[in-house]
């Protein structure tokens, strides 16, 4: 009994929103009192000199802190992109809120020193907190730790698809549907490698209402990575695809495509380039040999490359570009959101060096442009997306649009007002492309489908 107890309450910790809800703002509450305290406190006193020190010591961490996260994410850019004005400013203001409550730690007596030490931690987790709502990247306390409360498929009992999407819709005229639960449900799964060896973490599986019930029809695939650092758990809900596709399957008899978000690099610190390298392994062969072998033996999937799509969020959204022209049978579309123009880790000739064991052949033929270029023509369809503040990643939307347009593609390439390299801009981008892909593949119908276009979503700004 104690045991089942701990488990519920541990259950629900993990479940705890960190971006929103009671958590989120009793943080920054208890930081906002606590400062607004401390300050007031020294001023009761008539202490000012101190309490001028200790301001000065906020401003000269804060300015210090502006400089490194600035230096990190711009100029050094240890993560391959600029973070944004918002998480650098973010950052500054957590360093300043330190530098202050430490000096008053140290000037303080008693009882306000107790307060200025308990609240450095408080000011840490506010500030790491603002940073992750801007980024989106972890969305409860359970995806700091990597915590999955989720079943694997093979112990669900999925069964195997006995009709087409058209049959599904016509028993759906005829209110002859299926027994089958009112939401999709999430999985965890551990792809085999047989082909790659590629040594990946566990996968994450969401299957709509529709391929939950005894008799699915064959439905179309979406392949969803997450960036670097990342993981498939993050993508799903950092993304918020579970949630926009439950909505979708409301109004369209249980019908969503399933979603598979599969590890492309092995860790949060490893970066595979989505290719076959002597560094990681055959990404690249997991991605497009493995996982698509377990979607068809496991999973009430069409087979059809053109009933495909792969899409990716940063270092995800750069591996959707290489993947999908490179495999033109195997997707028929790609939604990218915020990807590079080439594949990143390091400079040109270390990647060269150190994952093509020196074929700089090998390495070029992994840029998305050159990808589209070797395998023109095609008739697949592109998004290309970035946020506003983004500005390298737009300059790449524009740049991978344009290659994929001569190829052939049908491209739409779009811009997110207000947000930048974050998780923000891939929901805005999903909640449209999300039912333009489904339409496109047929999930949709005359009574369905709202007839929207891109240009009616105003979360959007259509490039080209």
């Amino acid at each position: 009994m104690l045991m089942q107890v701990w488990s519920s309450w541990l259950q629900s910790l993990m479940r705890v929103r960190i971006v929103s809800g009671p958590f989120h703002d009793g943080v920054l509450l208890a930081a906002a009192i606590g400062l607004l305290a401390l300050a007031a406190w020294q001023l009761v006193r008539a202490d000012r000199v101190r309490l001028l020190w200790q301001l000065l010591a906020g401003v000269v961490t804060g300015a210090a802190g502006l400089l490194a996260a600035w230096l990190i994410s711009d100029v050094i850019m240890v993560f391959g992109v600029s973070l944004g004005w918002a998480v650098i400013g973010w950052a500054a203001a957590g360093f300043a809120a330190l530098g202050f409550v430490t000096a008053t730690a140290v000037q303080a007596r008693a009882l306000r020193r107790v307060i200025a030490i308990v609240m450095i931690p408080v000011m840490l987790v506010a500030a790491a907190v603002q940073v992750d709502t801007v980024y989106g990247e972890y969305q409860t306390i359970g995806s700091l730790v990597g915590w999955s409360p989720y079943q694997s498929v093979s112990q669900a009992g999925i069964a195997r698809p006995t009709m087409t999407v058209d049959q599904w819709q016509r028993l759906a005229a005829d209110g002859n549907l299926p027994n089958m639960p009112s939401t999709g449900r999430l999985f965890s799964e551990r792809i085999a490698n047989t082909a790659s060896k590629f040594r990946a973490r566990p996968a994450m599986v969401w299957l709509p209402p529709a391929a939950l019930s005894d008799t699915p029809p064959k439905l179309p695939v979406l392949i969803l990575l997450a960036g670097q650092p990342g993981s498939p758990g993050r993508a799903m809900q950092a993304s918020g695809i579970t949630t926009l596709l439950n909505a979708y399957a409301t109004t369209h008899d249980g019908l969503a495509p399933i979603v598979v978000s599969p590890d492309q690099n092995g860790g949060d610190t490893f970066n595979s380039l989505c290719a076959d390298t002597t560094k990681f392994g055959k990404a690249e062969t997991y991605l497009t040999k493995d996982v698509p072998n377990w979607i068809a033996a496991n999973l009430p999937a069409d087979s059809t490359g053109a009933q495909w799509a792969i899409s990716g969020f940063s270092q995800g959204g750069t591996c959707s570009t290489q993947l999908a022209p490179r495999h033109a049978d195997l997707f028929g579309a790609m939604i990218a959101v915020d990807g590079e123009i080439a594949p990143t880790s390091g400079s040109v000739d270390n990647m060269v060096a150190s994952y093509f064991g020196g074929d700089r052949k090998a390495y070029e033929e992994q840029v998305p442009v050159n990808a589209l270029a070797a395998h023109a023509p095609s008739d697949q369809a592109a998004v290309l997306a970035a946020g506003e503040n983004d500005t390298v990643s737009v300059d790449n939307v524009k740049t991978i649009g344009a290659a994929a347009r001569k190829a052939g593609w049908d491209v739409t390439e779009l811009e997110v007002p207000g947000t930048g390299h974050d998780w923000h801009a891939v929901h805005a981008v999903l909640e449209a492309a999300l039912p333009w892909w489904c339409a496109r593949v047929g999930l949709g119908s005359s009574s369905t489908t709202t007839n929207k276009t891109w240009k009616d979503y105003d979360k959007l700004e259509v490039l080209q």
